[in-house]
């Protein structure tokens, strides 16, 4: 009787998993870019209660969604251009406040301008800086790490916070 049992519910099992397997999936490009601006949507009301409580922030918006501030802006320096090696120092966290990732102290990180991995968002908004300037970025995730986030420390379709300073550019 137990040995019957024992085969019963294997054949159960075996069926309701393959049933599993075999299912369709019932999604389509239609469907994805109604997700997309359902995200974009909500993750633009974030920013704005964001800088809503961040009222010393005079925050201007790109036409792809970057919102950036120079905050030390200097007058005659070289401005950054595509192709252009950027040596800056940066602090990026969510809008929560937590920090994910920092330049360690008295170190600087180094990218090509529109020819590296950076961020797209990080990249548009350096491009707005002259050598010595700083500035804060609001990155939304579809200039920053989208919808799958880095795999590291940032989660999918975060929005970022950076604080950057150009420091030079070569």
């Amino acid at each position: 009787m137990q040995v019957l049992f024992l085969i019963l519910t294997s054949i159960l099992f075996c069926a309701c998993s393959s049933d599993e397997v075999n299912k369709e999936i019932d999604w389509n490009k239609k469907k994805s870019m109604e997700l997309n601006r359902k995200l974009a949507k909500k993750e633009k009301l974030d920013i704005l209660m964001f800088l809503e409580n961040h009222p010393q922030w005079k925050m201007k918006e790109t036409g792809s969604g970057l919102f950036y501030q120079i905050v030390d802006e200097k007058q005659g320096e070289v401005v950054a251009k595509p192709g252009l090696e950027a040596a800056v120092k940066y602090k990026i966290s969510f809008l929560n406040g937590d920090v994910c990732y920092e330049t360690p102290k008295e170190e600087l990180s180094y990218f090509k301008i529109d020819h590296s991995d950076i961020e797209s968002g990080v990249q548009e908004g350096v491009k707005k800086m002259r050598k010595g300037e700083k500035a804060v970025f609001i990155v939304s995730s579809h200039l920053a790490h989208g919808i799958t986030g880095d795999q590291n420390k940032i989660p999918p379709a975060t929005t970022l916070v950076v604080e950057i300073e150009l420091v030079d550019l070569y």
